[in-house]
């Protein structure tokens, strides 16, 4: 049996999963010489796949904005007694309520560190109701397509022609307070990623589950297993002459090495993560910024990501169900950066291809476009709603037709621009990671206030 052709093994698996420790020598000179850096910050983003229903993450309790969500939503409304809705309250003392699977995340919003920005998705600049019904301003291309948006999205432009994502361009801008480090910093734990594609800073990409070094190649004799990772590590040394290949090679070596370090002794978080997909991956996460103090890093990005929040049916049950995975997860992972000592020096915030609209679509939803998201850690200015919360009258000023598909009233842009400002980017960078960020008025309005 060859195998490399063996069905357990994927191309795919081989590029992001494959560590050994024959590999860790450029990374362990540089352990060696790296310092520790006390002013560590990352960001943490946390991809909701499909379009996550924010009208059912969280909803207004005042009576009149009830009424209105109860009335535009109708059999898929959550209802607000009996507990059913978890309550949390802003400083003004305006009421909501969280969806019953953000149940494990709940407590951070008394704490202050759980926030929510409303009605925010991507523009290309300010945009009412009559504006879009009449075509009179422009808008992101192809609204409403899972795939341009999911790029768009990453990209931070409204258009598909972005190759970079406006994470890694934040960490672009941030390179030199890495110092002389070669430890990515920017990492996607599900696999490559848009938003971790940047111009400067390395990248690498890993599998949650795929330990394929020699320890891990059981199927094989030891000796066939060592003379494959050789084999492997000679082919990535190779010098091609291609540029794209050298760089996807590179990203593949980076992955080897960081795999093998993940296994390591010094990667080591003792808070107890939920087994889901987005669990591993946040562990992950956790035990990559256990190591920063070796790897001399002080500023890093991160993208992980959950799928199937494309609800067109059945939505009751499995929006209760994602939320509660994404809740527990992100609950865990709030409790490991506390146990690292790096609470407030790391946030997490979630972003989605768009919203869902209001009004039913039979026992599901169908695509939107304003969401709302959630915004983790302890320089979170929490227990808050950020942003404009929407009017949710069908066909009423922040609809863009007339199934309460919301037009948003805060643009990805800003969102980012705050992120990436707390980050350590300075104003006079914002404009390069996000070029349409002068469209919202000055640059003194890009920070939206949630960060501290």
């Amino acid at each position: 049996m060859n195998p490399l052709t063996h069905p357990r093994f994927s191309r795919r698996s081989l590029l992001c999963g494959l560590g050994a420790t024959a590999l860790l020598s450029r990374l362990g000179r540089m352990n060696a010489l790296a310092q520790s850096s006390p002013d560590y910050k990352a960001l943490v983003c946390i991809f909701l796949v499909g379009g996550n229903d924010g009208h059912n993450t969280i909803v207004p309790l005042t009576q009149a904005e009830f009424d209105a969500y109860h009335a535009g939503r109708g059999n898929m409304a959550l209802p607000d007694n009996n507990g059913a809705l978890l309550p949390v309250e802003t400083p003004s003392g305006t009421p909501f309520g969280l969806n019953p699977g953000l149940a494990a995340l709940h407590p951070l919003w008394a704490q202050g560190h759980l926030a929510v920005l409303a009605n925010t998705g991507m523009l290309v600049g300010p945009i009412n109701r009559q504006q879009f019904l009449n075509n009179l301003a422009p808008v992101p291309t192809n609204l409403f397509s899972h795939s341009d948006q999911i790029q768009q999205m990453q990209s931070g432009y409204p258009s598909t022609s972005g190759g970079t994502g406006w994470g890694a361009r934040a960490a672009d801008a941030l390179h030199a307070l890495n110092g002389s480090s070669t430890f990515p910093a920017s990492i996607s734990t599900n696999g490559q990623s848009l938003f971790c594609t940047g111009k400067i800073v390395q990248s690498a990409s890993l599998l949650p589950g795929f330990d394929l070094d020699v320890s891990g190649l059981n199927l094989w004799p030891q000796s066939a297993a060592q003379a494959r990772l050789t084999g492997l590590q000679q082919l990535l040394e190779f010098d091609s002459g291609l540029a794209l290949i050298q760089s996807a090679n590179q990203v593949r070596k980076d992955a080897l090495e960081l795999n093998a370090l993940l296994r390591g002794n010094t990667a080591t978080v003792n808070t107890v993560f939920p087994g889901t997909s987005l669990g591993n991956q946040l562990k992950q996460v956790a035990k990559i910024i256990a190591l920063r103090q070796s790897t001399g890093m002080s500023r890093q990005v991160f993208f992980c990501s959950l799928g199937g929040f494309d609800t067109h049916g059945s939505q009751s049950w499995q929006h209760w169900d994602l939320l509660r995975q994404v809740s527990e997860a992100v609950a865990a992972f709030y409790q490991s950066t506390q146990e690292l000592g790096v609470a407030d020096r790391v946030t997490s915030f979630t972003l989605s291809d768009f919203g869902r609209s209001l009004q039913p679509s039979g026992s599901g939803t169908d695509h939107g476009w304003g969401n709302h998201h959630l915004i983790i850690g302890g320089a979170v200015q929490g227990g808050d709603v950020y942003g404009t919360f929407p009017n949710l009258a069908l066909q009423g000023p922040d609809d863009c037709g007339s199934r309460g598909v919301l037009i948003p009233t805060t643009s990805t842009e800003q969102y980012g621009a705050t992120l990436a400002k707390w980050l350590g980017v300075s104003e006079a960078d914002l404009p390069t990671i996000f070029p349409n960020l002068g469209n919202f008025g000055a640059l003194a309005l890009s920070d939206l206030g949630f960060m501290g």
